[in-house]
C-alpha cells in the first residue's frame, strides 16, 4: 500500500464554484455553502483519496485560490511546484471558460517542462436553461490542453468528487512511471 501526497491548486474566474467544490469535497458531501463568499489569498485544504483498484491512496494538500486578479500576483509564490491542476469554470458563464486558458498558462508556468496532470471542470450544471458552454466543447477544449474533463453539479451535490478521482488515478499513473524508470536505470 503506497501512500503518496499532491499539492492540487484549485483555479479559475471568482464565482465559479472553487470553494464550495473543495468544502464539499473535504466535507464527503455533508455541506453546501449557500452564501458566496469571495476568496482572498488561498485557504488550504487536506484530504485523502483511494485510487482506484489499487491499495494506494493520494492525500491532497487542495491550494483553493482567489479568483480575483487582484489577489493573484501574490499567489504565484504559493503555487509553486504543483503536482495537479484543476481548473473549474462555471456552465453559465462563457467568460469563465474563457478565460481557462489564462488560468493554465499561469499554472502551467509554475512547473515549466514538467507534466502536470489536470482536470478541467465544468461547473454548475445544475442550471440548466441558463447553460452557454456546452460539454462537448469544453471537452474538445480540456484534449487539446492535456487535460481530463467532468461536469458537476456542486449544488446538487452531483460529481463533486470525480475530479479528485481522476487527479488522484492520474498522479497515481505518473508515480507508477517514475518507478518504472528508476527501475529500468537499476
Amino acid at each position: 500500500m503506497v501512500k503518496l501526497a499532491a499539492k492540487c491548486l484549485l483555479a479559475g474566474d471568482p464565482a465559479v464554484g472553487k470553494s464550495a467544490l473543495a468544502q464539499m469535497f473535504r466535507n464527503d458531501g455533508a455541506h453546501f455553502q449557500k452564501n458566496y463568499t469571495l476568496t482572498t489569498g488561498i485557504e488550504l485544504l487536506v484530504k485523502a483519496v483511494s485510487v482506484p483498484e489499487t491499495s494506494d491512496s493520494v492525500e491532497f494538500f487542495i491550494f483553493d485560490s482567489a479568483g480575483k486578479d487582484l489577489f493573484s500576483e501574490m499567489l504565484e509564490k504559493l503555487w509553486e511546484q504543483p503536482n495537479v491542476l484543476c481548473l473549474v469554470y462555471d456552465v453559465t458563464n462563457e467568460q469563465s471558460f474563457n478565460n481557462c486558458a489564462k488560468w493554465l498558462e499561469k499554472l502551467r508556468a509554475q512547473a515549466v517542462g514538467v507534466h502536470i496532470p489536470g482536470v478541467l471542470v465544468g461547473n454548475k450544471t445544475d442550471l440548466v436553461g441558463r447553460r452557454v458552454v456546452e460539454e462537448k466543447q469544453a471537452q474538445e477544449w480540456a484534449e487539446k490542453h492535456g487535460l481530463e474533463y467532468c461536469e458537476m453539479s456542486v449544488k446538487e451535490m452531483k460529481n463533486f468528487e470525480a475530479p479528485f478521482h481522476i487527479l488522484a488515478k492520474s498522479f497515481h499513473q505518473l508515480y507508477k512511471e517514475r518507478v518504472e524508470t528508476f527501475r529500468s536505470l537499476a
